[in-house]
């Protein structure tokens, strides 16, 4: 620590002498200063952080808004650290803090401090542990993992960066940004937002139980990301693999229909056991990311693929690899990446069939099985727009897709392009004529 210590004298040893420099008519506050015993570092006096703050109605003579000292703030930095160099960084972050927080418009005269002593006792370590284990509550088993992943990345980064077994409030925007900007060079901008929003989550539990003052990492942007594109098919294309799964892989084609016609993610069919479908009344309770079970019909198109099949055991899966109803013992998202994988090796024989039959169009891997509920929701919003409004089919397709709202709705079918302009080739040349 003496070393360390070294570097932070230099840092502040003026700092008593210059507090009072700033102008009252330039800020509303003036910056926070540490007092560390004079200028010998006497580990026998009160150190403590001391700063000052326009009072609301008092003014000067000259008619500026009058200063006045705050409270000195020392969260028990004197009792619990007994050398210059541990003392002083643990003073030093909470003048820092402190510090940030009157930049974001924190008022002694408006607010509590939002830390404590409390605040400092937290290691970044003990602090990101606590938060993880509380969000496990809340996450779903598909987030689990995610969130296990980038936490234990942060923190072995933390631990690299010597600021593991500081304080939490030690941690700083810059600190976690500079984490973020090196995720970018390795990878993409979608896992550094990603990683964001597992990190914020994290701190926002600890902005909750008042361990750190805020959670800065919500304030911090997104980058624009290149989205998995999950292409809808052509009309041909759609026929033709659906022969092809009927004559070779019927059971995918059974799980590709419940997504379809359903509109289901491909991860919540994986979810669906027995007891979800009620098949004499055409309903279905389905489980999605971070939300309430739902409620939804179940088309005649759905009924009439299961009606045959046996649902005495209601607490089995419908899907497994070999049969409709039974026991699977594999992760929800080991079950998608399955299906995924199984869909994979049969399109790529698909394509084969094609090239053979002389046809001239392949699926790419932009083709997926989550391409089927895009590709079924386009078809059922045309269909719609032929008979109503397009307020009239907003409202008609938000019942049928489940989407929670109708700017999500909206959001979602402008992504996936669902409805096009009629041919303007008519405008265009009447236009060419005239000029001509």
């Amino acid at each position: 620590m003496d070393s360390f210590f070294d570097i932070l004298q230099n840092a502040y040893s003026t700092a008593y002498t210059t507090a009072y420099k700033m102008s009252a008519k330039d800020e509303k506050f003036i910056e926070p200063r540490i007092y560390h015993g004079g200028s010998t570092f006497d580990l026998t006096k009160r150190w403590y952080v001391y700063y000052s703050y326009q009072h609301p109605t008092k003014l000067n003579k000259d008619g500026t808004p009058a200063m006045k000292r705050q409270p000195t703030i020392t969260m028990g930095v004197n009792r619990k650290y007994k050398t210059k160099g541990a003392r002083m960084l643990h003073i030093g972050i909470v003048k820092e803090v402190l510090l940030e927080l009157l930049k974001g418009g924190f008022s002694p005269y408006k607010n509590k401090l939002p830390f404590s002593e409390q605040s400092l006792n937290y290691t970044t370590e003990s602090a990101l542990d606590y938060a993880y284990n509380y969000r496990l509550n809340t996450l779903s088993q598909t987030s689990i993992p995610d969130y296990r992943s980038r936490y234990r990345q942060f923190k072995k980064y933390l631990e690299g960066k010597n600021l593991l077994h500081q304080s939490i409030l030690a941690i700083s925007k810059r600190t976690v940004n500079d984490y973020l900007n090196g995720i970018i060079k390795k990878s993409s901008a979608r896992n550094r937002n990603n990683t964001k929003t597992v990190l914020s989550s994290l701190f926002g539990v600890l902005e909750k139980q008042d361990i750190i003052p805020r959670n800065f990492i919500e304030h911090i942007d997104d980058l624009k990301s290149n989205s998995v594109v999950h292409r809808t098919y052509s009309l041909n294309a759609l026929e033709g693999l659906f022969a092809y799964m009927k004559e070779n892989d019927p059971l995918l084609l059974l799980f590709i229909k419940v997504v379809s016609y359903n509109f289901l993610r491909p991860i919540e069919v994986c979810r669906l056991k027995l007891k979800d479908l009620n098949i004499p009344e055409k309903y279905l309770y389905v489980k999605a990311k971070n939300k309430p079970t739902k409620k939804k019909i179940v088309p005649d198109l759905v009924i009439n693929e299961l009606n045959d099949f046996d649902f005495s055991n209601q607490d089995y899966l419908l899907f497994t690899p070999d049969k409709i109803g039974g026991v699977w013992d594999s992760k929800e998202t080991s079950r998608r990446d399955y299906w995924t994988k199984r869909f994979g090796k049969l399109k790529k024989k698909f394509n084969e069939y094609l090239i053979e039959k002389g046809e001239n169009y392949q699926l790419g891997e932009e083709y997926t099985v989550y391409s089927f509920r895009h590709t079924f929701i386009t078809i059922l919003f045309r269909e719609l727009r032929k008979l109503y409004t397009l307020t009239e089919t907003y409202d008609k397709l938000m019942l049928i897709t489940g989407h929670s709202s109708l700017s999500a709705l909206k959001k979602y079918l402008r992504d996936i392009d669902v409805e096009l302009p009629e041919d303007y080739s008519g405008m265009i040349g009447q236009h060419l004529r005239l000029v001509s």
